[in-house]
């Protein structure tokens, strides 16, 4: 009988050693708070490897306090409105809508244009459900700082607070301008922020991904993040707070001896519309000159034409009623397009838009605070996974989505994994 409590009181004492030890010693079990932020910040265009190309401290920082990406897969076409959308819904462009940067709808006999307001505003050509729309839906308040979408209320919501699209508006005073929303009274601070910088985008576009000016521009971007989140550490909530940096598509070299111009193959009296710039073309044909359009296309190099039918199941496209009767894109490094914009042959520059299996078509992300491990990398994964992680850190219900937790589940601390 006594050797019986003699081995139960030594069974308590190692439950209470290994109890306190786990506490006050593993990183993943310390408390986590139960209301978190996150504020998720767009650098178009930031290719994958960018911050090995550049002296980017902060975002490394960020890597070393929390986690990243060893890339982040865009979805096809590997364009800027597609896929900050398929970011903000989890969903490929086929499945929400926004199937290039420019397209007609049939039904709505209507074309979106990124420049066109009244059509970025119009919540018809939207889709799914971005993540701010769950979020309002179940009262938590958010705000976007020109996140594609949130000009438009989709499903009948707006961010609860949101800006017109400016593309000159300082780049300081958008840091401001969040810190300023993060400083609001509790009932009207958001949860959750989008944000976006056209950068590095333009300058990749315009001097190609390698050059000098990318990588000023970049270190540039860099040192705005640290200011961010030097002004973010002096807040009351700042270890409520989670940042990420992420980014909607890649970018690569293109030069101007590597140009596919449709009249040497087709004539523009075959076609009802064609729409696109280089990498990625829709053509509607006119009817009787389906084969004609396909067949001589498809006797140019570097250039992989499919009807609309037949599109690879890799590339999640072709259902979708915007999507034309023929798609075209090349490969990496070749342009195409219509002759009436010769480029010279010395002509050097970068684009994006390609089947985003190519790894210069994918981008970065970056993430720290309470939700995310520490000084993790994460294999590679597509975008349409970042909405139901988000909808995991904020507690919410998620809508339908083509991503999964799963998928980037281990990016969080377990203990997030067993709370929500």
């Amino acid at each position: 009988m006594k050797s019986k409590k003699m081995i139960l009181r030594i069974t308590l004492a190692l439950l209470s050693v290994i109890v306190i030890f786990g506490c006050s010693s593993n990183p993943y079990v310390k408390d986590i708070p139960k209301e978190q932020y996150i504020v998720m910040l767009s650098l178009d265009g930031c290719r994958w490897d960018y911050p090995q190309m550049a002296d980017m401290p902060n975002l490394e920082a960020i890597a070393r306090e929390g986690v990243k990406l060893e890339s982040l897969q865009p979805a096809f076409p590997s364009k800027t409105f597609p896929n900050h959308y398929s970011i903000a819904t989890g969903l490929y462009p086929d499945h929400h809508g926004i199937v290039q940067n420019t397209f007609y709808d049939p039904d709505m006999d209507a074309y979106y244009k990124i420049r066109d307001r009244d059509a970025v505003a119009n919540k018809d050509f939207y889709g799914g459900e971005p993540i701010w729309v769950t979020a309002e839906k179940q009262g938590l308040k958010s705000a976007s700082f020109y996140w594609v979408g949130s000009e438009a209320p989709v499903n009948g919501t707006y961010p609860s607070r949101w800006k017109k699209y400016d593309h000159h508006f300082s780049y300081e005073a958008r840091v401001d301008t969040v810190i300023a929303w993060l400083s609001l009274p509790k009932k009207d601070r958001p949860r959750l922020i989008t944000w976006y910088y056209p950068e590095p985008d333009e300058v990749g576009h315009n001097t190609s991904p390698e050059s000098e000016k990318t990588r000023l521009k970049l270190e540039y971007l860099d040192s705005l993040i640290g200011d961010f989140r030097h002004k973010l550490a002096k807040l009351p909530i700042a270890d409520q707070i989670n940042i990420i940096v992420t980014a909607d598509h890649g970018m690569t070299r293109i030069t101007g001896d590597k140009w596919i111009y449709f009249e040497d193959y087709i004539q523009p009296a075959w076609l009802d519309t064609s729409l696109g710039s280089t990498p990625v073309w829709m053509f509607d044909v006119k009817e009787g000159y389906e084969d004609s359009v396909y067949l001589n296309l498809k006797r140019a190099e570097h250039l992989n034409v499919w009807k609309k039918d037949s599109i690879p199941d890799t590339l999640h496209y072709g259902k979708n009623s915007r999507v034309m009767d023929i798609v075209v894109t090349p490969d990496l490094h070749w342009s195409i397009g219509w002759g009436d914009r010769k480029y010279p042959l010395d002509m050097v520059g970068g684009a994006h838009g390609y089947d985003p299996r190519y790894k210069d078509m994918h981008a970065i992300f970056y993430a720290s605070g309470p939700a995310f491990k520490h000084g993790y990398v994460h294999p590679t994964v597509e975008n349409i996974n970042i909405y139901p992680l988000l909808a995991k850190i904020l507690n919410l219900q998620p809508a339908e989505t083509d991503g999964k937790l799963e998928n980037v589940s281990r990016m969080l601390k377990p203990k997030m994994l067993i709370n929500n």
